[in-house]
């Protein structure tokens, strides 16, 4: 079994930059590409998505451990944790053996990102939503609101990830995520207030298994758009 996670992650690695294997990773860096290559086997074997890692040889202050940029139409999963002591702490009181199952659902989140752009829609809105012209007072607030539901789609992915690979665990990374996603300060959405989204998908049974997986957040997605601040 470790023999194909280190595979897994060695054919994963192959564009990266800085890298010539997985064994050249930090044990933090091999835990959480092991956690999520379920998810990425699944993004670039099955869905084809043009995704590759990047690790940060020295995290900057403000990097945060696991994002995702996009470069040259590819998407570039990045980890900033060499240098950077509070790479974990998002997940600080968690079980040790729940850990994993978080790591795996902000994984799948970043794929969620992936794939919009990937489809060519990334701050779109789907068919049937109408996107008004802002002032230009009003451009940074439309900004905070377009990153906002490109988080929410994001979220619904992992969620839908999650009910499908590990059903039994859905309550305890969703309850995890709503506490990630609460807001610092009452009645404040911010950049990543996806509450409007995650609360739409209380238990497993708000997504469709007969529908592909992007879809199951989709149709979620549609109907938080109605609901976001």
């Amino acid at each position: 079994m470790i023999t194909m996670i280190k595979r897994t992650l060695f054919l994963l690695l192959l564009s990266s930059a800085g890298l010539a294997s997985a064994a050249q990773l930090t044990d933090v860096e091999t835990r959480w590409l092991t956690a999520g290559s379920a998810v990425l086997a699944y993004a670039k074997q099955e869905l084809n998505l043009p995704i590759d890692i990047t690790v940060q040889p020295q995290a900057r202050a403000s990097d945060v451990p696991l994002a995702l940029g996009f470069q040259d139409g590819r998407c570039k999963l990045v980890l900033s944790m060499r240098g950077n002591p509070g790479a974990e702490d998002i997940l600080a009181g968690l079980p040790a053996e729940q850990r994993p199952l978080m790591i795996e659902a902000m994984v799948a989140h970043e794929i969620g990102h992936c794939w919009r752009y990937a489809q060519g829609v990334w701050h779109a809105l789907p068919a049937g939503f109408e996107q008004s012209a802002q002032a230009p007072a009003q451009e940074q607030a439309q900004a905070l609101r377009l990153t906002r539901r490109e988080e929410g789609f994001a979220d619904l992915v992992a969620l839908a990830w999650t009910q499908h690979r590990h059903p039994q665990d859905y309550a305890a990374v969703a309850a995890w995520m709503r506490q990630v996603r609460q807001p610092a300060t009452a009645g404040t959405a911010g950049s990543h207030g996806t509450l409007a989204w995650l609360q739409l998908a209380p238990s497993g049974a708000a997504f469709d298994p007969a529908q592909p997986l992007f879809e199951q957040a989709a149709s979620l997605w549609r109907q938080g758009l109605l609901r976001e601040e």
